[in-house]
């Protein structure tokens, strides 16, 4: 599958385009972001499994390979924390981003080892760590979301990452506060619709 440059022609030449990976925990918040100002917006899958995002082609758009990319009337951003922000500059909402260390991303664990059961009980072990500290700074500030009882950037940072934390394994019902938010935002619409399984380059296997 080939990529669709910034610039040639496509289906939706005047919305915004996001570069991304179903399972992409960084693509996962800026879908959510997208979702919950109601932007609409182009994907444009990046295949992180088959090394699509090390061509030429995607270099082009993203120097360094990652995803997502994000792009807008010629401009392109990355980082999904940098995207949201311009998200939020330009189409204001109240919102708190709070972020929890990227371990379980493909190139890390590929870094810490070939070893699948090695990877998995790195990636918890920094998680757990992460969540701990999450869980104890919710029950500060939690109403019916994290900050309150409006849904946040927080939000929009936490459920991708409750997300990995099951898939490496993670006991989440460990962290009461946070299995409750996330059992409370997976119904919204907008996180519906941000889901992996959601997306057009979900596998059939996996949705």
């Amino acid at each position: 599958m080939s990529l669709v440059l910034s610039g040639e022609h496509h289906p939706h030449p005047h919305l915004p385009v996001l570069y991304a990976f179903f399972r992409s925990s960084c693509s996962w918040r800026v879908r959510l972001a997208l979702h919950l100002k109601k932007i609409p917006y182009e994907t444009r899958p990046v295949n992180l499994l088959t090394g699509q995002n090390k061509t030429l082609e995607y270099k082009k758009i993203q120097p360094f390979g990652a995803v997502p990319a994000f792009v807008e009337n010629g401009h392109v951003l990355t980082q999904s924390i940098n995207i949201i922000e311009y998200l939020e500059e330009t189409r204001p909402v109240e919102a708190v981003a709070m972020d929890i260390q990227p371990v379980g991303t493909i190139r890390v664990l590929n870094h810490v080892s070939s070893d699948p059961a090695k990877q998995k009980e790195w990636s918890a072990h920094w998680m757990k760590q992460g969540f701990e500290a999450f869980e104890a700074m919710l029950k500060k500030t939690a109403g019916v979301y994290s900050f309150g009882d409006t849904i946040t950037m927080a939000d929009v940072v936490l459920v991708p990452q409750y997300y990995n934390g099951v898939r490496f394994g993670v006991d989440m019902t460990a962290y009461p506060t946070i299995w409750r938010i996330n059992h409370t935002l997976e119904k919204e619409e907008s996180f519906k619709l941000a889901h992996p399984s959601s997306q057009i380059d979900c596998p059939a296997d996996f949705c």
